[in-house]
């Protein structure tokens, strides 16, 4: 992100809402995430040694990994695919030719005293990614680029007070680094942002988008700025690894920025780090500029020159990706945007609805999906690929509602009683054992209607002045019958008897 540059270069016109006010007026915020996300791929970018997470350490290392002398890489073409699958899927430029650079700093974790890049001539140019907002509106985040790099090892600092351990199993692995132009103006479109994106990669298979073990995260480059002037000087928040975290340290920074500048100061260009349990960034090192790490082409690489034919052969075989699916589930299901939304935000959701939807009432399947499903899977702390409850009980669920064998309300006390079994027994058997099938007798229905109206001649008498006052007789009635009856059949007779 540009330090300064015209409000025209955002893209964005400042939004009232978004505003933050301090002391001395509003203030926005100016945002660009640089997301690293680690690519699917069983082997690292410039070697054989295997990816993988749970290794003891040190235990997926090559000699290349290891930087031993006379070490060359070899350019994993798998890696290269994943990334070009990646620039596909967020509508970018796939640039034709590409070259790795070396970044050279020294670090204990960092073997070869560089980090192989991409610097001068990225694989994956200008692209774009629509981003929905919880209220349903939506924005649009420009792509700069996308870079492939390998990831360092790790530091390991608390395991002995005297001593750093290194573990190189990460180092090698191979990264997507995808760049943000300056075009996020809260820490809410920020977390919606990366959503977005995490959506995308685990759709397209390039990232599985784990961010407890560290396989996608962010650096926040944060900045603020009166509205309409330019862009200020920002401070760079490393590895982000929680939507939580990401909210409550765009949130901190700004606010650190803004008093700052309100008490006269400035702000100097720098790397953060943020603390989560003190919910606060703190200083880390002055931020570099490229020259600093004296980029310039590797040796030891030849440039990638991109074939048309094979990029158009991964471009045939991309899947349908989130907005694409989106529009599919609201014309092909008659779905709200809204619903299509949750859906779709996850794959397996998706997958999981059109499994339940098969030959059902694809309305009522996302009623049982998106509420009762998912509200009882958070709350026991489960993902969909976990649920206990496979596609088919909800569509026989929802086949049961259709065929009028059980009514809405009898198919909640079913849910639970699915629940609560882990899935063993399907809704019908659960039915049939817990007699809970629906009275559609309109003879036995029209005896306790009878039988109500009989016991409460001053309440019917109010039903001809207040036609409202038929709902305490419906209710009444299906108490009478254990909520077993026929809502219809009810509501029906009731009016015929009580003349509404």
């Amino acid at each position: 992100m540009t330090n300064t540059a015209s409000p025209l270069d955002s893209g964005r016109v400042a939004d009232p809402s978004k505003l933050i006010q301090g002391r001395t007026g509003p203030w926005e915020i100016v945002m660009g995430l640089e997301v690293h996300a680690q690519v699917a791929s069983n082997t690292k970018l410039f070697s054989g040694a295997k990816v993988g997470f749970g290794a003891g350490p040190n235990e997926q290392v090559s000699l290349v990994d290891a930087a031993m002398p006379g070490m060359l890489p070899v350019l994993n073409k798998y890696c290269v695919e994943q990334a070009v699958k990646t620039g596909l899927g967020l509508k970018a430029e796939i640039n034709r030719f590409s070259r790795f650079d070396r970044k050279n700093y020294f670090y204990p974790d960092l073997p070869q005293g560089y980090q192989i890049s991409q610097l001068f001539h990225p694989i994956v140019g200008e692209g774009e990614v629509l981003v929905e907002r919880d209220d349903g509106s939506s924005f649009t985040v420009r792509i700069e680029r996308l870079h492939l790099e390998q990831d360092a090892g790790k530091s390991i600092h608390d395991l002995d007070p005297n001593a750093t351990y290194v573990d190189l199993n990460r180092a090698g692995t191979a990264l997507m680094e995808i760049v943000s132009k300056p075009d996020l103006r809260s820490s809410d479109e920020a977390v919606a942002y990366f959503k977005k994106l995490r959506t995308i990669l685990v759709y397209l298979g390039t990232c599985d988008g784990d961010m407890e073990k560290g396989n996608m995260r962010a650096d926040c480059n944060v900045s603020v700025r009166r509205p309409g002037e330019k862009f200020g000087t920002r401070c760079e928040i490393k590895n982000v690894n929680s939507f939580r975290f990401m909210q409550q340290a765009i949130e901190f920074e700004a606010r650190r920025q803004i008093e700052i500048l309100e008490d006269g100061g400035t702000i100097e260009q720098e790397t953060r780090l943020f603390d989560a349990v003190k919910v606060e960034t703190r200083s880390m090192r002055s931020k570099e500029e490229a020259h600093d790490y004296r980029y310039f082409p590797d040796p030891d690489l030849l440039p990638v020159e991109l074939e048309e034919a094979w990029i158009e052969s991964i471009r045939q075989h991309l899947v349908e990706l989130p907005d694409d699916k989106k529009a599919r589930f609201i014309s092909q299901y008659g779905l709200s945007a809204y619903d299509a939304q949750v859906l779709i935000s996850e794959q397996a959701r998706a997958d999981y609805y059109e499994a339940a939807a098969k030959g059902r009432d694809a309305k009522l399947v996302a009623n049982w999906v998106t509420n009762e499903l998912l509200a009882r899977l958070a709350k026991d702390g489960h993902e969909i690929v976990d649920s206990p409850l496979p596609p088919a009980h909800i569509a026989g669920l929802v086949e049961l509602i259709e065929t009028n064998v059980i009514s809405s309300k009898i198919a909640k006390t079913v849910f639970e009683h699915m629940w609560e079994g882990k899935g063993i027994m399907t809704p019908a058997e659960i039915v049939e054992q817990h007699g809970l099938k629906q009275v559609t007798d309109t003879g036995a229905i029209e005896k306790a209607v009878d039988e109500i109206i009989a016991a409460n001649p001053d309440k019917a008498a109010e039903v001809a002045l207040k036609p409202q006052a038929l709902g305490w007789f419906v209710g009444q009635v299906m108490k009478a019958t254990g909520g077993k009856a026929n809502p219809a059949a009810v509501n029906e007779l009731l009016k015929a008897k009580l003349g509404v």
